[in-house]
């Protein structure tokens, strides 16, 4: 990731600001999306050239927050949907591995610019889904508000039809929302802006392939699973997750619900590996794991 400026003497007045930054990103990732993005986005005198790993160089400077946005995002944005859905998770945990105490509070475990992470996903994203429990626990918006951009389709995985009809997600029509249930199960389809969708019934919930198969069928293929841990764990446990962005925070809570959840294993051999990058946002650490690319075990 490099940058440059052929014009000193603008440097500053030229510099590139997270504003534009941001503007790039959701361009390469629409461009992307419809197959049509050639490496290259121009902008007045700006010019961002960016490789097919999402490495990047700039005509002009780009401020620290800025380039770090793009160091971020554009492996995420370059990444083909061509053959189908890509798929990403977030998990906000404290030092020791929860995502919220014994009771079900996590409000918040992560700081502000965590958030602002996670609604700069949600504006790169198709889809955003989400279980039954994290619904009806927190009531999340599932909008991006806290940036610029679109508000993706809302994902409610509630085999049962258990979580209340008096949800945010049900009520407001901020977004489009789909309330996934088993097929014979009634859904909470009578707002405009909500559509019920079924699938067979499983014995652990839905299969994960199923529900990302659905949502494909209908044009949405990128994707972000967003919680909670037993919801991701189930598409990570079923090789279903291309990435998986883990924002950890420096706090310790001792007990409570824990971030992932998957069969136990006898040896570390079998662990995942996957390749990881990171990056500080705010007093809290963002680990970038790459999902489908994983290294062997050191002997």
């Amino acid at each position: 990731m490099t940058a440059s400026s052929d014009n000193p003497a603008h440097a500053v007045e030229s510099t590139v600001s997270v504003v534009l930054a941001w503007r790039w990103l959701r361009q390469v990732a629409a461009l992307t999306r419809d197959d049509t993005f050639d490496g290259t986005v121009v902008d007045g005198h700006h010019r961002l050239e960016v490789d097919a790993d999402g490495g990047w160089r700039c005509s002009h400077p780009v401020d620290e927050e800025a380039g770090q946005l793009l160091s971020i995002w554009l492996p995420w944005c370059t990444t083909s949907v061509r053959r189908g859905p890509c798929v990403i998770a977030q998990l906000g945990q404290s030092l020791d591995g929860r995502i919220a105490t014994v009771t079900g509070a996590s409000h918040y475990v992560t700081g502000k610019p965590s958030l602002v992470h996670l609604h700069r996903m949600r504006a790169l994203v198709d889809a955003v889904v989400v279980g039954a429990g994290t619904v009806d626990a927190d009531d999340p918006q599932l909008t991006v508000r806290h940036v610029e951009g679109d508000n993706p389709l809302r994902v409610v995985l509630d085999p049962r039809g258990r979580v209340p009809a008096d949800r945010h997600v049900f009520r407001q029509p901020a977004a489009p929302t789909w309330h996934l249930v088993n097929e014979g199960v009634e859904g909470h389809g009578l707002a405009a802006h909500v559509g019920v969708k079924s699938l067979p019934p499983e014995a652990a919930g839905f299969d994960p392939a199923r529900v990302l198969a659905l949502l494909a069928e209908q044009g949405h293929r990128r994707i972000l699973i967003e919680g909670g841990g037993l919801t991701i764990s189930r598409f990570l446990e079923a090789d279903c997750l291309d990435r998986l962005h883990s924002v950890v925070a420096p706090m310790l809570i001792g007990s409570g619900r824990p971030a992932l959840t998957l069969p136990e294993i006898e040896t570390l051999d079998v662990a995942l590996r996957p390749a990881c990058r990171h990056f500080c946002l705010g007093r809290d650490m963002l680990f970038d794991l790459d999902l489908r690319d994983r290294t062997p075990a050191e002997s």
